[in-house]
């Protein structure tokens, strides 16, 4: 076989790549672009209110926009598991998810795919729990152009719950605990946060285990 015919068949197969490559990331600028635009219909919010009756509908809209960004780290993230950081946003995620028709749809259109949710006491406890809430709060930072490693402040998807005084909710902190353990705050779908600190070593080891302090817990999906 000859160099230049060797060489066309390169070229060809780098043009194939590149053509893939850029089709795929198409199709993930409009599944961005989708979840960014997507609007929760009044009857889920309504649904949230009931849960909540303290928000007012400045609060709803928060959390709204809370659930889009945590759809958003599950688009980029994919097919790994992710955590749930927020006690009311994933109250908002179930009452999505009641809503079968219009949740499917907005899922093969958001992911090409069905996003599942799984309760935490179906998640592995340790390292998947730590790696899925590690990832959730990578891609959560960037997302609002805050260092990982390097924190200022907390992303909504995890300052949420304290700043609308979700009763029972998920609280984090920026600071190192001064004693070495894991918080629980509240059971059931709310699960486990870095009560008290030590959030920026949820990013230890690339995001996706390692580290020292318990990130994990909450309910997840993948």
């Amino acid at each position: 076989m000859s160099i230049a015919l060797l060489l066309l068949i390169a070229l060809i197969a780098g043009l194939a790549i590149g053509a893939a490559y850029m089709s795929r990331r198409h199709r993930t600028l409009q599944r961005e672009q989708f979840i960014r635009g997507h609007v929760f219909s009044r009857v889920l919010l309504d649904g949230l209110r009931k849960a909540h009756p303290a928000l007012t509908e400045k609060d709803e809209f928060l959390v709204a926009r809370a659930l889009r960004s945590f759809f958003l780290v599950h688009l980029r993230t994919a097919p790994a598991g992710i955590g749930m950081p927020s006690r009311v946003v994933d109250d908002l995620w179930h009452e999505f998810i009641l809503d079968t028709r219009e949740y499917s749809a907005f899922c093969d259109q958001a992911f090409g795919a069905y996003f599942h949710h799984i309760p935490a006491a179906r998640m592995i406890p340790g390292i998947s729990r730590d790696a899925g809430m590690r990832r959730t709060w990578r891609q959560a930072c960037l997302e609002e152009n805050i260092n990982p490693k390097h924190p200022t402040r907390l992303p909504l998807l995890f300052a949420i719950d304290q700043k609308l005084a979700i009763a029972n909710g998920n609280i984090y902190s920026l600071e190192k605990p001064t004693q070495a353990s894991t918080s629980s705050c509240g059971g059931g779908c709310g699960g486990f946060a870095c009560s008290g600190g030590g959030l920026a070593e949820c990013d230890a080891g690339g995001g996706d285990g390692g580290g020292d302090s318990s990130c994990g817990g909450g309910c997840g999906g993948d």
